[in-house]
C-alpha cells in the first residue's frame, strides 16, 4: 500500500520540478538569458551601443548604452531598445534598464562579459 502512494504522488513532483525549472531567473542578466523582473520577462539580444567614457578617464559626457531586448508578459511579446535610466512604456508600467557591468576600460568588451539589470514599475 505505501509504495502505490509513493508512486502515484511521483508524477506531481515531476510537475512540480518542471515548473520550477522553467521559470526565468531573476538577477542580472547575460545576453540571450531571460530573466524575470516584477511580473514581465526580458531577453537582452544585443548591445546596440555602449559610448561610456572608459571608467579610468575623467569626461564631459557619460555616454550611454542601448540594448536590444525582447519583452514579454502574458499573451504579448515585443523587441524593443531600452537606453540605461530611461524608463521605456511597457504593457502597464515602465521597464527600465537601471545597470550595466561590468564598467568600461579602454579595451572593448565582449558581448558575454555584459549583465543587465532592470526595474520593471507596473500599474499605470
Amino acid at each position: 500500500m505505501k509504495t502505490m502512494l509513493c508512486l502515484a504522488t511521483l508524477p506531481l513532483l515531476a510537475a512540480c520540478a518542471t515548473t520550477t525549472a522553467a521559470r526565468p531567473q531573476e538577477g542580472p542578466a547575460r545576453i540571450g538569458q531571460t530573466v524575470y523582473v516584477d511580473g514581465i520577462t526580458v531577453r537582452p539580444e544585443r548591445v546596440i551601443q555602449d559610448s561610456r567614457c572608459a571608467a579610468n578617464a575623467i569626461c564631459v559626457w557619460q555616454g550611454r548604452v542601448v540594448l536590444r531586448a525582447t519583452v514579454s508578459g502574458g499573451r504579448w511579446k515585443r523587441t524593443m531598445d531600452l537606453t540605461l535610466g530611461e524608463p521605456a512604456q511597457v504593457a502597464d508600467g515602465a521597464l527600465t534598464l537601471v545597470q550595466v557591468s561590468p564598467a568600461k576600460y579602454n579595451a572593448p568588451l565582449k558581448p558575454g562579459d555584459y549583465r543587465f539589470s532592470f526595474s520593471f514599475q507596473g500599474g499605470f
